[in-house]
């Protein structure tokens, strides 16, 4: 029976995709297979020698140690596009907010009717001062062409928008999704240059971190209105702050509230609500089950954010599943020391599959034959050899 520990509270529609027969299931387990989380942090946490594989139920992996991780043979697993309508249409809301001011408005008419006024006739005097613009003919420039990013891009210009978008790594796949009122722009200073609207859905890494900060800025027209539903550290907080101060940028939404930002002048804080729905949370759930399932029990990697993605149908009794650091100085590549073992253990895959990612590869390899205990333990002597696994089917 496999452990899986759980270090948030996840959907019970998630949970119920791992058979109570063979998955142990709770949060307080030790010596876990796998861990399934949301939010908490993993970057001070001992990983017990058994731990195949962590499982985030949303996108983002800054909470997770994928170095470590993968040093220790570790398969990090996210849910790409399972919560991704919930944060579209709270990029949408956002959009909108920014725009009319709605949130001041219903503040101030709250503050009305707690001083005793009269709310029908003061709304009809004071409403002015929070009109605002609408979106349609804006243009809006969508950072980020991925899951979330494609799907903000297509209903804004079905409400009427000029969209542009940008995204260096955009995938066949997904520029085929792309409504084709949506504009490629080949750069970001041309997205700046063009944009009344900026909504960012990007990674947050060493190249993005602060990515709009003075200088960027700077290249924005006067009055630009900025949605960040991706990370906030992507904007540096101090520069956005004078920004606004000064009325260069008119509004600023943010999924990331903080002391510092929250507090400034047409600063929209919103209670980091972007996959916060219920069906959110249960895509999420039930996508993270499912590829830990599927890895625990068949060794197949799907949307892994440290080692290859590989996945093969059986066509044998037992599987070897083995991943490999291809930095480490092995006398021959991994494929050959691995498949040349084999071979004097006469034991012939019927089927073999391989991937490279990085500075880690991954093989499965299926065979009829019993696997004997010292041919395992002369798989994980080789040096560049991380985890061997053997399933049966």
């Amino acid at each position: 029976m496999y452990k899986i520990k759980t270090m948030n509270k996840i959907s019970p529609k998630g949970l119920a995709k791992l058979d109570p027969a063979r998955f142990e299931v709770g949060d307080q387990l030790t010596g876990e297979d796998a861990i399934l989380l949301r939010s908490a942090k993993l970057h001070d946490y001992d990983f017990p020698a058994e731990t195949l594989a962590v499982a985030r139920a949303g996108a983002g992996v800054n909470n997770i140690p994928l170095d470590r991780c993968s040093e220790l043979g570790i398969v990090v697993f996210n849910t790409p596009g399972a919560n991704a309508n919930a944060v579209k249409e709270l990029a949408i809301a956002a959009l909108l907010l920014a725009s009319r001011n709605i949130s001041g408005g219903i503040q101030w008419v709250k503050e009305q009717a707690a001083a005793g006024a009269d709310v029908a006739a003061v709304v009809e005097t004071g409403k002015a001062q929070f009109a605002g613009v609408e979106i349609l003919g804006k243009t809006l420039g969508v950072v980020g062409l991925g899951a979330i990013g494609i799907q903000v891009a297509n209903v804004a210009a079905a409400l009427g928008m000029d969209v542009v978008g940008y995204d260096p790594y955009l995938s066949v796949a997904s520029a085929l999704t792309l409504d084709p009122r949506v504009t490629y722009v080949q750069s970001l200073d041309r997205l700046y240059a063009v944009s009344d609207y900026i909504s960012l859905h990007l990674p947050m890494n060493a190249e993005t971190r602060g990515s709009i900060n003075q200088e960027t800025i700077a290249k924005m027209k006067s009055g630009v209105r900025i949605i960040n539903l991706a990370r906030g550290e992507l904007v540096n907080d101090t520069d956005m702050i004078a920004a606004l101060e000064s009325g260069r940028v008119a509004a600023y939404a943010t999924d990331f509230p903080n002391g510092e930002i929250t507090g400034a002048k047409n600063v929209i804080p919103i209670p980091h609500l972007g996959a916060s729905s219920e069906e959110s949370e249960e895509n999420c759930a039930m996508m993270a089950a499912i590829q830990v399932q599927d890895y625990l029990d068949n060794g197949n990697i799907v949307n892994s954010v440290n080692m290859p993605a590989l996945s093969m149908d059986w066509s044998a009794t037992t599987r070897l599943a083995l991943l490999c650091n291809t930095r480490s100085a092995c006398t021959t590549d991994p494929a050959s020391a691995i498949t040349g073992r084999l071979s004097a253990a006469g034991i012939t895959p019927v089927a073999m599959a391989s991937k490279v990612r990085g500075d880690y590869a991954y093989m499965l390899l299926d065979v009829n034959e019993t696997i004997p205990a010292d041919l395992i333990a002369d798989l994980k002597a080789i040096d560049c050899v991380l985890r061997v696994r053997v399933l049966t089917h």
